[in-house]
């Protein structure tokens, strides 16, 4: 199984975990490239080598407009500030809303639709958290306009290595989170700030003797959005390991540490949520169902059955990570007339799953490769396979043979 494991013994942000990350690609300059070339307006994103006590590590910044976002709206040099002044605009600074972030994700930034949903679920909880811990509705949050640049900058990175890394697993260290108090725009607050205290429920999580913010909200909503499980790291063959630095010097290293490799442990735990319904047309059901998988369903797929006074019904059933479980709710209670949900924990056996790019005469396509148990076997993507087969004006059989035979 391939599995990535994050170090977080010196917290995290969204800039050294893209950094992190950025290390275990084969060609990070490559993917820096099409980042810039996403067109957030007025952003550039810089790598550069940085050495923390004697380690060599990746440190990724953000220029928006050619400066990077001010110190006083950091926390811990890292993230953005968020400011819930809902009665005047600072004189300098126009600010984002979760509708203004929503919108520029969805309507102008050229992203695969799963890694939209990525970044709209990061922000979900960053926004959460803000509305719980200030009491106030999560329409009415507000970013600057720096910060919530530099922050979807962050964000989209993470979710786009993400999707290219691929691990089938992804399992992340207690959470160091520092101590002392962190200065905002509302005074001096306790470490971990309240919205990261909050995203972080029911995570391992711990302080020490170092003093200030190690992890910031956007790395935490990061974490929980992507991380199957916390804890120590699982026996694996190690292939990449990859340093995000910080901007600060601490007395430990200040970065994070991703290892991507090969677990033996070829299971997972999934949910299995089910329900049924005897009162929605087949049109209704396949639209639920493609909700679910927008919404990052591992799996949807439904069984007709017989339900009370001897009505024909469906069976939909959903797997997903436990991350998941909120949002596939609220997708089910949204776009379904149930009215209750069952859950169960399933434990899946898995093939080693990845990702290859064959280079071809008709442009590159997609391969996937999965082995375990004494079997290998591989599929060519779909929608790589059918741009072929129109250019062409042939089968997707004949595109097949065509690419077995080159």
């Amino acid at each position: 199984m391939r599995t990535l494991y994050l170090d977080c013994g010196m917290g995290a942000a969204g800039d050294m975990l893209t950094g992190a990350l950025l290390e275990l690609l084969p060609d990070p300059e490559d993917f820096v490239k099409r980042l810039n070339a996403l067109g957030l307006p007025g952003v550039e994103i810089k790598r550069e080598k940085a050495v923390r006590c004697g380690v060599t590590g990746t440190y990724v910044s953000v220029l928006v407009h050619g400066a990077e976002e001010d110190e006083v709206l950091h926390h811990h040099d890292h993230d953005h500030e968020h400011d819930h002044d809902h009665d005047h605009e600072h004189a300098h600074h126009h600010h984002s809303g979760m509708h203004d972030i929503e919108h520029l994700v969805r309507e102008h930034l050229p992203l695969p639709g799963a890694v939209k949903e990525d970044v709209l679920a990061v922000y979900d909880l960053i926004a959460g958290a803000e509305s719980q811990v200030h009491g106030v509705p999560v329409p009415e949050i507000h970013f600057h306009e720096v910060g919530a640049l530099d922050a979807v900058a962050d964000v989209t990175a993470v979710c786009l290595l993400m999707r290219e890394l691929a691990p089938d697993r992804v399992v992340v260290s207690p959470v160091h989170v520092g101590s002392g108090q962190v200065r905002c725009a509302h005074g001096l607050l306790p470490v971990p700030a309240p919205a990261t205290a909050c995203i972080l429920r029911d995570v391992p999580i711990y302080g020490g003797a170092i003093r200030g913010e190690l992890c910031t909200p956007t790395g935490a909503a990061l974490l929980k959005r992507f991380a199957d499980s916390f804890g120590p790291m699982p026996p694996m063959r190690v292939r990449a390991v990859g340093y995000g630095m910080g901007k600060r010097d601490f007395d430990a290293a200040n970065c994070v540490r991703a290892m991507l490799g090969d677990s033996e442990d070829r299971t997972d735990t999934v949910l299995e949520l089910s329900c049924n319904v005897d009162d929605m047309t087949a049109e209704a059901v396949g639209f639920a169902m493609e909700r679910l998988f927008r919404a990052g369903a591992r799996e949807v797929y439904t069984v007709p059955v017989g339900m009370k006074k001897s009505r024909p019904g469906t069976l939909l059933r959903v797997l997903c990570p436990e991350r998941d479980r909120e949002k596939m709710l609220q997708e089910l209670f949204a776009h379904t007339t149930t009215i209750g949900v069952r859950e169960a924990a399933v434990r899946r056996y898995v093939l080693d799953r990845r990702e290859e790019t064959v280079q071809t005469p008709w442009g590159p396509v997609r391969r996937k490769v999965s082995a375990g148990y004494g079997v290998r076997r591989a599929k060519y993507e779909y929608e790589d396979l059918a741009r072929i087969a129109r250019e062409r004006d042939c089968s997707l059989d004949d595109v097949e043979r065509l690419l077995e035979e080159r």
